[in-house]
């Protein structure tokens, strides 16, 4: 439901612009959240060969990696070389701003150790998220996944290899919980995937320095209630914390009350809350079952920092990657395609 995909561009070529990045040269490094960045877009978007730089936020406040070849910055570079130098301010807002990788199905090891090295050289910590259990989105938007569980559990473990002792924050799976509490998932498969989030945990909690999120939905779709148990079983115990609002529009205030709400029933658990894209919250026009899927009049929400001011939420996160697309709907492209329109529209409607 979340839109969302996978690593570097797409298939093989995930790895060889991981390889890039290791080598310190120029590469697209897109990671790109929710359906892989394919490039694209409005003035060439996405495959400009020289992005605009962007530098790191102050380490204290945002430690999370700047990827300065992302979407957004080669945007700001396609808008500054055709004179578009409005445009390219807006798109700057998120240029400049650290957001997820989302590792691609193809290459997870070279993913992770270029996003992490490129993170390490800059003396920040990488910002990852793992979007590849088998049977994803239950055939929507965003079907995919992994060909079984033996074949996640490789893909898993070529992730945590490839980060090694290198600093790391990781959201688990953006979906995969919610869809066995909704039914979308079918019952068959729910032991599986109880079983390989757990596992995932545990393998990448191997490392020295990765920090482990599970995804637990948003504070609109199910309760506290229906979800403690399926946290528990997955592995919530192990993790560091869970993850609120991935890929969704409620505000801060309501995602923080959601997860304080949640925290209490898993053992006063932290978690991390999404803020990309809630600024002024969620849509309630059109169909209320799309919702979540490229609402018009969305604008960003509080820049990522763990400086949040209450001891339950580690971080604000920019974990969906602002200016790509949810889905093939209200005229978008495919999800996790860089649609250059969305992205002004949220630059604009930020206060």
């Amino acid at each position: 439901m979340y839109g969302s995909y996978t690593g570097p561009r797409a298939g093989a070529a995930a790895a060889a612009i991981a390889v890039l990045l290791l080598a310190g040269c120029s590469s697209s490094g897109d990671g790109s959240s929710d359906g892989g960045a394919k490039g694209g877009g409005a003035k060439g978007g996405g495959e400009k060969d020289a992005p605009a730089a962007a530098g790191q936020q102050p380490e204290g406040t945002a430690p999370f990696w700047v990827n300065p070849e992302g979407n957004a910055a080669r945007q700001v570079a396609a808008y500054t070389e055709d004179g578009e130098k409005g445009n390219a301010e807006l798109i700057r807002k998120i240029a400049e701003q650290p957001v997820g990788e989302w590792i691609s199905p193809d290459g997870p090891r070279e993913a992770a150790q270029g996003f992490t090295e490129a993170a390490e050289k800059a003396g920040r910590e990488a910002l990852l998220v793992l979007y590849n259990i088998p049977h994803r989105d239950c055939g929507q938007f965003s079907k995919g996944g992994a060909a079984d569980g033996d074949a996640y559990r490789t893909w898993v473990d070529g992730v945590a290899q490839g980060i090694g002792d290198r600093r790391a924050t990781v959201i688990l799976e953006p979906d995969a919980l919610l869809h066995l509490v909704d039914g979308c998932t079918p019952q068959k498969f729910h032991e599986e995937r109880y079983d390989l989030l757990k596992g995932a945990v545990e393998r990448l909690k191997q490392q020295p320095n990765t920090a482990v999120y599970m995804d637990a939905g948003n504070a609109g779709w199910q309760s506290p209630d229906a979800l403690f148990e399926p946290l528990r079983r997955a592995g919530i115990a192990a993790a560091d914390g869970f993850a609120v609002n991935v890929s969704n529009y409620r505000t801060t205030a309501d995602s923080t009350d959601f997860g304080k709400r949640l925290s209490a029933k898993v053992g006063g658990k932290p978690f991390v809350i999404d803020t990309s894209r809630n600024g002024n919250g969620p849509y309630d026009g059109g169909d209320p079952a799309e919702s979540w899927c490229n609402p018009p009049g969305r604008a960003l929400g509080e820049p990522p920092t763990t400086e949040t001011g209450d001891e339950l939420v580690d971080a604000y996160l920019w974990i969906k990657r602002p200016g790509e697309s949810d889905g093939e709907c209200k005229g978008g492209p495919k999800a996790g395609d860089w649609w250059p329109e969305y992205a002004l529209g949220l630059a604009r409607a930020t206060k």
